[in-house]
């Protein structure tokens, strides 16, 4: 996630939140497959989403009775952090009634606004006890999406965490994976009504602009890979690492002043097409046309083991489409991709402080990418910065010709909170047919596509046939470097292209 100012302030329902295991409500989790794939072709896995904890309802564990209500703890069950988490349950979600998540097949849908409750957070499950783990150093994520309903102020995010496989299940933590505890990122949330287990009640202060959020003295830091955080209007991906993980407090949490301080990276190295200087290349009726749906490709490229690039492709219409190049003094010569190059003269081209750089840069994301990440999917508007950082001006008194400031065509207006939730509460986001695995093989292409939009700094191509002798790479994929055992040739009409000796790729 990225605002520059403060935390990012998640919406809640005024119901209530915790690690016990209540029984009133049985928890079932929407099913929504996935596919693990290699150039052999992809295997079906029986993945599922589960609701993150902070929306749950939290009571006592012998009655009904709220432990937390609106903004506030309830003083009796939780007068200190042990005896809250002691005393609290946390309890099975209606995903659809309630929350307004629902599932089919390999399809997930997230509604903003159902009845009181605004925006969620699902993760994606390998089994009852266990989130699905994603180890994508050298490897390639894919989805589709469908944001033609997603309007200014909204956020339909898709992105990695370094979350514990079991949720930090522990004595103090009995719901674990199951009931979506142990959430983490790299803004080091306060606002987390539990921490490895343990209530956050500490010094907790209601939010003065959301009557369901607060904070406490605590916030959870870990390791993150923004892949896709977007509206119809713009999106951005961003890397963001951290030096240590884990429970943060004081200067280490990087709160206010001490931004620059903490233990991570809360900027990131974003590469966001309108904010890099292609306003035409994603959006509405542009080259990447927001009015339907399309795939998305993320690839991580490590042919030493240390990653090195991020790169970002869609396909849409039956063409893929290369990632927009950076139009930007200080940016040369053009790039399309997420490099340590790319992160530096971004940084210096803008102003901006390289905390990205002094964390480890794209070495340290691989690393996390190596360990295994879970996978988070969420709607949510922003109590904090209006999501101006992603789809407007930002700072929002910045001037238009500040380089970096517009990101998006929103007004600076558009993102206030009450106005988005009374007007594009009926706005939704779907996510759809995610699949990882080897470069190259996560995607295809008919070739029958027209394409659409008026960006001119793309380039859109038919990906190959299918290559019927089961010998050559598809476009994009790896066809050498030293220790590489891939096939070395190409899918006509594509040549196997010298990047270094570690990475050569069909382009």
């Amino acid at each position: 996630m990225f605002p520059t100012t403060s935390l990012i302030s998640l919406c809640f329902l005024a119901v209530a939140y915790g690690q016990q295991v209540g029984t009133q409500v049985t928890e079932n989790h929407p099913q929504m497959s996935s596919q693990k794939c290699t150039a052999s072709g992809c295997t079906t896995l029986s993945t599922a989403v589960v609701l993150d904890s902070n929306w749950r309802w939290l009571h006592s564990v012998n009655s009904t009775t709220n432990c937390y209500t609106g903004n506030t703890w309830d003083k009796t069950l939780c007068p200190d952090p042990t005896t809250c988490t002691a005393n609290c349950a946390l309890d099975g979600a209606d995903y659809g009634g309630t929350y307004g998540i629902s599932s089919s097949g390999n399809a997930l849908t997230l509604k903003f606004v159902t009845g009181a409750n605004i925006g969620s957070r699902v993760y994606l499950m390998a089994n009852q006890t266990n989130y699905q783990m994603f180890q994508l150093l050298n490897q390639e994520f894919s989805f589709d999406v469908d944001m033609s309903n997603l309007g200014c102020g909204l956020n339909g995010a898709l992105y990695l965490s370094e979350m514990p496989v079991d949720g930090g299940m522990s004595a103090t933590n009995k719901a674990g994976a199951k009931y979506g505890t142990g959430y983490c990122d790299s803004q080091c949330p306060h606002d987390m009504k539990f921490i490895g287990g343990v209530a956050n009640i500490v010094n907790w202060t209601g939010a003065a602009t959301d009557p369901n959020s607060g904070s406490g003295t605590f916030g959870t830091c870990c390791n993150e890979m923004d892949i896709w955080e977007a509206n119809k209007n713009a999106a951005a991906y961003t890397p963001h690492v951290c030096t240590t993980n884990g429970k943060c407090t004081g200067v280490d949490c990087g709160d206010g002043s001490d931004r620059a301080n903490g233990l991570c990276d809360k900027d990131g190295c974003d590469f966001n097409s309108y904010r890099m200087g292609d306003p035409s290349f994603l959006g509405p009726g542009k080259t990447v046309d927001t009015n339907s749906k399309f795939t998305v490709v993320t690839q991580f490229v490590a042919p030493s083991g240390t990653l090195t690039e991020i790169r970002r492709l869609y396909v849409q219409n039956g063409k893929v489409i290369t990632n927009s190049n950076t139009n930007i003094a200080g940016i040369s010569p053009a790039v399309n991709s997420i490099t340590d190059d790319f992160c530096n003269a971004q940084k210096k081209a803008f102003g901006d402080t390289n905390s990205f750089e002094s964390r480890g840069g794209l070495a340290a994301m691989g690393k996390a990418l190596a360990r295994g990440m879970v996978l988070a999917l969420s709607i949510w508007d922003d109590h904090t910065a209006g999501m101006y950082w992603l789809d407007s001006t930002y700072p929002t008194d910045a001037s238009a010709s500040q380089p970096g400031a517009v990101r998006g065509p929103c007004s600076t207006t558009s993102g206030d909170p009450k106005t988005v939730e009374s007007t594009e509460g009926s706005n939704q986001v779907i996510f759809s047919n995610i699949k990882f695995g080897d470069i190259g093989t996560t995607f295809s292409s008919t070739g029958t596509g027209t394409g659409t939009g008026t960006g001119g700094s793309s380039s859109t191509s038919t990906a190959p046939p299918t290559n019927t002798g089961g010998a050559c790479a598809a476009q994009f994929a790896q066809c050498g470097g030293q220790g590489f055992s891939g096939p070395t040739c190409c899918s006509s009409p594509f040549t196997c292209k010298f990047n270094n000796a570690f990475y050569s790729q069909c382009l």
